[in-house]
């Protein structure tokens, strides 16, 4: 069985899409339609910066609302910003 190919919009080419989509609703299945196996694996760590970094509780709907927000504007919008206190891992002495 040949994988599912999509043009990628985060890539910008084609390549292997998402199995299935990767939660319920219209996002859902807009990333199942447009979005490939490799910008979902750039997502998923993104998404860790930014869980850890706002402190995401993902049982909590704003919460959930804001990670969603950010998923939405990742691949669709003007792209998800790091958060403004962000020093990422070149600053350690």
């Amino acid at each position: 069985m040949s994988e599912r190919m999509v043009r990628c919009v985060k890539l910008g080419y084609e390549a292997a899409g998402l199995d299935k989509p990767p939660f319920k609703g219209e996002l859902g299945q807009k990333l199942f339609e447009n979005v490939s196996k490799e910008a979902w694996r750039m997502w998923l760590e993104h998404s860790k910066m930014l869980v850890n970094e706002y402190r995401l509780d993902m049982t909590s709907p704003a919460h959930q609302k804001l990670w969603f927000g950010e998923c939405d504007k990742y691949f669709f919008g003007e792209g998800s910003q790091l958060p403004p206190e962000f020093k990422g891992g070149d600053d350690k002495k």
